[in-house]
């Protein structure tokens, strides 16, 4: 690669069909914004397999470069706030669908919707966390706002194993609560427990429908697939709870009844990690480099090439992924 160029994976449609290539581009070829960044770390989440994968309708034009996170540092800024040499996170904001992401050695971006790399962090824990760890604060958040507190009864995260799912347990189990962490996949209930579940819920008990209420279980849950499985976690969630939905691997309707809700007080809140205010999500970060112990992140993640990230995106979608893959673009 010349001093000039970089690389890239960029996205093309023909005829509806997605394809994915890597190309060589130069700063001119990137799009509008105040900040350039030097990337060193991307990451892997399920709408990144979607994406490159053709698989959902993810990308709002093309060419597009892929890839909803990123963490470098900047080269060029004409922002106040950042200068060369800052080190800088960026997930969410619509980079990798409406503005050009991660998995390239350069991007240019919008100064406001970077966060500075939290004090006591590296870039490759800030991609170890990444989207789906920033969403999992998120959600940890939302259920301690609405009076979610450590108890007897179990907080349930659903999809555990995945990347949210993953950084969810070990939050919640690092904060005191105790975890019921639902997976189809019995591979990895030692895993899950090293993360800190208390019981393992398989995913078959949730997938199937219930009653308008079920006894009450769940103090709160976590859940990441949506669907009928989010349908069956609110009908057992105990009166005065709560549950942050951030997910549908498993649908995107929802067929419940107003029971949970008007008879337990039940409250159903949206996890929205793409446009986050800039204060609430600096809060999150902030609150992920106090909590998450760097041991936990090294053994949730693992680094992979971008020239490995066309197959890696296949094996999310097809639910072989297990917590956390960094991509290094440089490799």
């Amino acid at each position: 690669m010349s001093q000039d160029t970089f690389k890239a994976l960029v996205l093309t449609q023909e005829n509806g069909a997605i394809h994915a290539e890597f190309r060589q581009l130069t700063n001119d070829d990137l799009p509008q914004g105040d900040v350039l960044v030097q990337v060193v770390y991307s990451s892997l989440n399920y709408k990144d397999g979607l994406n490159v994968t053709g698989k959902g309708k993810i990308s709002r034009f093309f060419p597009m470069v892929p890839g909803i996170d990123l963490a470098g540092t900047v080269i060029e800024s004409s922002s106040p706030e950042y200068h060369p040499g800052d080190p800088v996170v960026l997930t969410g904001w619509g980079i990798g669908e409406r503005h050009w992401g991660g998995y390239a050695q350069r991007a240019r971006v919008k100064s406001e919707w970077l966060v500075p790399l939290p004090h006591g962090m590296t870039l490759l824990h800030s991609m170890a966390i990444g989207t789906a760890g920033f969403t999992a604060m998120l959600a940890v958040m939302a259920l301690e706002e609405a009076g979610v507190q450590p108890g007897e009864r179990e907080v349930l995260v659903t999809g555990a194993s995945g990347g949210v799912g993953s950084i969810a347990t070990a939050l919640l189990a690092q904060r005191g609560y105790r975890v019921a962490a639902s997976t189809g996949r019995t591979e990895t209930h030692d895993y899950l427990r090293d993360l800190g579940a208390a019981t393992i819920i398989p995913r078959s008990e949730l997938a199937t429908p219930g009653r308008p209420l079920e006894s009450e279980r769940w103090a709160g849950a976590v859940d990441t697939v949506g669907g009928d499985v989010l349908a069956r976690v609110l009908s057992a969630t105990a009166t005065g709870g709560a549950v942050a939905a951030c997910g549908n691997a498993g649908g995107a309707s929802l067929t419940t009844t107003v029971f949970p809700f008007i008879l337990r007080g039940v409250r159903l809140i949206g996890i929205d990690s793409v446009t986050c205010p800039a204060a609430r999500r600096r809060t999150a970060w902030e609150r992920l480099a106090r909590e998450l112990p760097v041991d936990l992140l090294d053994r949730i993640s693992r680094v992979e090439p971008l020239s490995r990230v066309k197959e890696l995106c296949d094996e999310i979608v097809a639910g072989q992924v297990r917590g956390r893959i960094v991509i290094d673009v440089n490799a």
